[in-house]
């Protein structure tokens, strides 16, 4: 998958586990949003290690290791766009 459009769906998939947890915070009893939330937690492990595998780590520390430290600072950052 091309890196903008993995990049993207990364970012919905958070927000949307972000949301789901809030309604869950005031809806413990809720089975439909905790197994949305169970199914969506798996599809964002699998985005980020896709996008880990392609295009090197999202993060500078804590989710998957790093070849070198110059692996995080040398490539643009995940927000970065072609623009700017």
């Amino acid at each position: 998958m091309e890196q903008k459009k993995l990049l993207c769906m990364i970012q919905q998939v958070g927000f949307y586990l972000v949301d789901l947890s809030l309604y869950l915070d005031t809806h413990p009893d809720c089975k439909d949003a905790l197994e949305r939330l169970n199914y969506l937690s798996v599809k964002l492990k699998a985005l980020r290690k896709e996008y880990v595998s392609n295009y090197g780590p999202l993060t500078n520390f804590g989710l998957e290791p790093a070849e070198c430290w110059d692996q995080w600072v040398s490539e643009p950052w995940p927000w970065e766009r072609e623009a700017n």
